[in-house]
């Protein structure tokens, strides 16, 4: 497992259905090493603080081998790393693979994972076609966020490193399920699965809330 690039940005205007939107999700590999702090990358920023960024968002992972299918299904040709707006375009690691609550080194970084990605209409505007935000959503490649808990300097090429797994935890992509999508996909009882979700130590409040707000619907 490795990181394959380090993709950073500073939010810029563009106009998005005639508005002035701040926006930065155009991310570009950078050669050199790069600080991951507590809350974001150095060169790199989120435009809308309400719901991007903070400590349980401060970078955000894109699995490499996902980058195929959204250039067969929407026709994009070759895509640069960061394209999806990811800080770390990564291999050999994926929703499946992750878990919410798992530790990882990164680099001299040690981060951990907190959450998938829900995608907004400033990925339609990026790749070009409104369809893709609820493509992204249905397909389970979201890819997924960190939460700092050592910082230090990344690059391209680094390993990366599981350095411990929550026992409570559950994968990138059943969180996503629970979170958005049909349960009715799910191999285990959505019910055990939100209980074991809602005991994961780590779990950030904004999925608590929602996993909670779904377990009801189930009582």
């Amino acid at each position: 497992m490795r990181i394959v690039s380090v993709n950073v940005a500073q939010p810029i205007l563009v106009q998005i259905n005639g508005k002035d939107v701040l926006t930065g999700i155009d991310k570009k590999p950078v050669s050199e090493r790069v600080w991951l702090g507590s809350l974001t990358l150095d060169g790199d920023d989120q435009a809308d603080k309400k719901v991007h960024g903070g400590p349980d968002q401060a970078a955000y992972c894109y699995p490499f081998k996902h980058y195929a299918h959204w250039q067969q299904a929407f026709a994009l040709g070759n895509l640069q790393n960061g394209a999806f707006g990811e800080n770390f375009t990564v291999t050999e690691i994926d929703e499946e693979s992750v878990h919410i609550g798992d530790v990882l080194q990164m680099g001299e970084a040690i981060v951990q994972v907190t959450k998938p990605r829900i995608p907004c209409f400033k990925l339609a505007h990026k790749i070009g076609d409104i369809n893709i935000v609820k493509a992204f959503l249905q397909s389970g490649f979201s890819g997924f966020y960190l939460r700092v808990l050592t910082e230090g300097y990344v690059k391209a090429d680094d390993p990366i490193t599981i350095v411990k797994r929550d026992p409570q935890g559950i994968s990138v992509r059943t969180a996503l399920v629970l979170q958005k999508l049909d349960v009715s996909v799910l191999a285990e009882s959505p019910i055990a699965l939100l209980h074991k979700a809602l005991a994961i130590e780590s779990l950030t409040p904004e999925l608590h809330e929602s996993y909670t707000k779904r377990l009801a619907k189930f009582v």
